[in-house]
């Protein structure tokens, strides 16, 4: 059993952290361990609801296009749509993590909660193995092509684009704010 201490230690070592190797692989060995990991996050109802799939090599600016397409069609600006075409090349491999549809309003929202916690689930995972990470969000409007390209069943909800890589570098710890508790006894 892992002690407090140790669970404290792996959750403030965690960093986003873009500092990443390009050149260096992650095999996809490891990134189905991390999946299947992240499948041990609670999950009220046992559906199931996450899917991933891992976007590798050419595919990662296929996927960039995708998004910066939605975003043209949105009148993004010019730079931002640019830097969305290249953004997934800056690591060996980007995650990309959805929730599907339930079978009624509230299920939806849980499954994405489920999901949300399978992503941190599988984060402190890659933390133990000493892999570098970034949870990035799905780029507005884009979710139902990024789902497409994905190969997603339809209405699944992306809830994250993982940058996945070794790291070249650690970024600083942020200091952070102390919980906001309401302390209800009566």
């Amino acid at each position: 059993m892992v002690n407090f201490e140790d669970f404290s230690s792996l959750a403030r070592a965690r960093r986003t952290n873009l500092m990443i190797d390009r050149s260096r692989d992650v095999e996809p060995a490891v990134v189905q361990q991390l999946c299947e990991l992240a499948t041990w996050a609670p999950n009220h109802k046992l559906t199931w609801p996450w899917v991933f799939a891992e976007v590798r090599g050419e595919a990662r600016l296929k996927l960039g296009n995708a998004c910066a397409d939605v975003m043209v069609a949105q009148g993004e600006p010019e730079p931002r749509v640019t830097k969305t075409r290249g953004k997934f090349a800056r690591t060996p491999v980007v995650l990309v993590v959805g929730s599907e549809v339930g079978d009624s309003e509230l299920r939806t929202v849980e499954n994405r909660d489920a999901v949300a916690a399978a992503v941190q689930t599988l984060l402190l995972g890659a933390t133990t193995l000493g892999l570098a990470t970034f949870w990035s969000s799905c780029p507005k409007g884009a979710n139902e092509a990024v789902a497409t390209f994905c190969r997603f069943p339809q209405e699944t909800a992306i809830v994250a684009m993982v940058y996945l890589g070794w790291p070249t570098d650690s970024p600083k710890s942020i200091d952070r704010p102390p919980p906001r508790i309401h302390r209800i006894e009566s």
